[in-house]
């Protein structure tokens, strides 16, 4: 498997959003942009000490663009959390990976990146996996397809604005966006449809915040020293952490077609890795 930097930040990153989807299904009771709001309050404290500790200009270079990821990323993420309480946790997360696919796309208009045609086939691949998974879990109505594909995109031009920004600003300037433009839209939204935690809800929405920021700054180094194609896919190894939790925390069980589609999501993944390697070695020979 190709294996740098980028590959091991994004690896890191997955296993923390994984943990982060299991508080948010454990708060289904509480609107998803509430959540948002909590998790952009958490974000906003714990990047104003960093940034004052690492003495970095709060306001970074690029400030079009930074705010353009910050909308993107809080869209994209409302979406995100409502399809996680909406449905069985590893068909949400399974849809939710059109974004990696959604960035690569986009990534050709928007940072100039070159897909190899074999990596379409990869991809193909993989998104296979993922309607076999929707199709044939019943529990998914229309409206959760359109709420999945509204937060892949979103997440998908999102992903494109951080590889836009890997020269011009530190990733923690990029992470301070995120809840700079969240928590105005979150916070009004929530003021009107308020539904009060109770409990360990207040830990849980803590832990929320924490390993979603420690996971988008993973993340964001990821995308800031790859090539989107290199690591975008990774992120489908969600799949089988989702399945994981799924099945041991909330008693969520599938069809053997539904398996059969987590296999071919993580398949096209390694074939795209397997491949991207191999063109790497063919670039650093000279061929």
């Amino acid at each position: 498997m190709y294996w740098s930097k980028g590959v091991f930040h994004m690896l890191l990153a997955v296993f923390f959003f994984s943990l982060m989807n299991v508080f948010v299904k454990l708060l289904g009771h509480i609107p998803a942009v509430e959540i948002v709001f909590f998790r952009a309050l958490v974000s906003l404290i714990i990047s104003i000490i960093l940034l004052k500790i690492y003495k970095i200009n709060f306001w970074g270079n690029n400030k079009k663009i930074l705010i353009l990821r910050g909308a993107a990323g809080m869209i994209g993420l409302i979406f995100y959390f409502k399809l996680i309480q909406s449905i069985p946790l590893a068909s949400a997360v399974t849809i939710l990976f059109l974004a990696p696919i959604f960035t690569n796309i986009l990534g050709i208009f928007i940072v100039k990146e070159k897909v190899h045609p074999l990596q379409w086939l990869f991809f193909l691949v993989s998104f296979m996996g993922i309607m076999l998974v929707t199709g044939f879990d019943f529990r998914i109505r229309p409206i959760h397809l359109v709420i999945g594909i509204t937060a892949s995109l979103f997440s998908g031009l999102a992903y494109n604005f951080i590889r836009k920004l890997k020269t011009s600003d530190h990733p923690l300037v990029i992470i301070f966006y995120f809840p700079l433009i969240t928590m105005p839209f979150a916070g009004a939204y929530s003021s009107l449809n308020w539904v009060k935690p109770e409990g360990l809800d207040w830990l849980i929405l803590i832990l929320v915040g924490i390993l979603t920021q420690t996971a988008q700054y993973f993340m964001t180094r990821s995308y800031q020293s790859e090539e989107l194609s290199k690591v975008a896919n990774l992120r489908y190894l969600s799949i089988v952490f989702a399945w994981s939790y799924g099945f041991f925390i909330f008693g969520e069980t599938y069809s053997l077609l539904a398996y059969a589609g987590i296999f071919l999501a993580v398949l096209g993944v390694l074939l795209n890795l397997w491949f991207k390697k191999r063109l790497s070695e063919r670039e650093n020979a000279g061929i």
